[in-house]
């Protein structure tokens, strides 16, 4: 499998669209200049705040909820479905994330949240979300056009980021998020294609995970990377894969291991952050010894950067390499993701 990821000509075969060069240029995504259009809002105080969105969406409020854990001043919740809670009100900050701008859920969450006097924001790169903020004169951001919504990952972090400034819930993060462009595109460029497999952590990884199942376990600050690992296995290597996160683990699944047989075909990864508790590093120390011959020995990637969030979005973009070498050595376009597009079909 080696000769195949170091194969140039055979990449670009399997990457028609050339995913790889997306995930090349999402080191950028954070200098997005986010521009809102009609900002303008009344004093209400915010109460609350609600994002809801699906996919790649919700993952960028995931990323801000943990990232900014010990800043926000109020309850930020996620909302992943069709209905509001009942605690949206008036004084509640709505914003409404779909990359398209037609998800049905988001739709659905912001008719009740124009029906309940909520305070709104938008972000959608077009789609029936920016008809109604244009119409109503609702904050909105507008995402570039012409990405897989995974892909676009860090555009909708820094438009949420901004929005939540506007409305004053948080104050100069975007200036935060733009200072890590450089530092990730360096990082990042370590993965590149023409990077041989010996010095190539997103190969090594892929030609480890290829033909099994993988398993993703983060910690409390950093599962939404562990969420983010999932969803680019599913959408690019179009395979199976879960996700956990400590100390939760320990209270339920790390028992489902006991009856596996360590040669069955799992591939399994722990997500470290050198900023986790001094307990979670213990737990997962002990777990990974614990389990010695009932599961295969967990990979430890441990992700590089001084800052959560500089954590978060390097392991968000190493996921995407990974999983797109993956797609390669499966044999399969990365991009497309076919059946997701039929079931919105026939939904519709």
């Amino acid at each position: 499998m080696h000769t195949v990821l170091d194969n140039e000509q055979i990449i670009n075969q399997r990457d028609p669209q050339d995913a790889l060069g997306v995930a090349a240029e999402q080191a950028r995504q954070v200098n997005f200049p986010a521009v809102v259009a009609c900002p303008e809002h009344d004093s209400r105080e915010i109460n609350n705040v609600v994002v809801t969105g699906m996919g790649g969406s919700a993952l960028a409020a995931l990323v801000v909820k943990a990232w900014l854990a010990q800043e926000l001043t109020v309850p930020f919740e996620i909302v992943r479905g069709y209905d509001l809670p009942a605690s949206v009100d008036s004084r509640t900050l709505v914003i409404a994330s779909s990359y398209s701008g037609n998800t049905e859920e988001t739709l659905s969450a912001l008719d009740q949240a124009r029906r309940r006097d909520a305070q709104i924001g938008v972000i959608a790169s077009g789609g029936q979300l920016i008809d109604i903020a244009e119409a109503a004169g609702i904050a909105h951001v507008k995402l570039p056009a012409g990405f897989q919504p995974r892909m676009a990952v860090l555009y909708n972090l820094r438009s949420l980021v901004k929005l939540l400034e506007n409305f004053g819930v948080v104050e100069n993060k975007t200036a935060e998020l733009e200072s890590l462009s450089d530092w990730l595109a360096e990082q990042t460029s370590a993965w590149n294609a023409g990077v041989a497999f010996e010095d190539n952590l997103a190969k090594q990884i892929a030609d480890h995970a290829a033909g099994k199942t993988a398993v993703f376990y983060g910690s409390s600050i950093t599962s939404p990377v562990a969420y983010k690992w999932k969803i680019s296995w599913n959408e690019n290597a179009k395979n199976v894969a879960f996700w956990n996160e400590y100390p939760e683990f320990n209270h339920n699944e790390f028992m489902g291991w006991a009856s596996h047989p360590v040669d069955k075909p799992f591939a399994v990864f722990d997500l470290r952050s050198k900023l986790d508790h001094p307990q979670i590093n213990k737990r997962f120390e002990v777990s990974d010894r614990l389990l010695s011959g009932r599961r295969p020995k967990a990979w430890t990637i441990d992700l590089a950067g001084d800052s959560l969030v500089a954590q978060l979005l390097w392991g968000s973009i190493l996921a995407d390499y990974a999983s797109i070498y993956l797609a390669v050595l499966n044999g399969i376009n990365p991009t497309p993701v076919d059946l997701i597009e039929q079931l919105k079909r026939e939904l519709a």
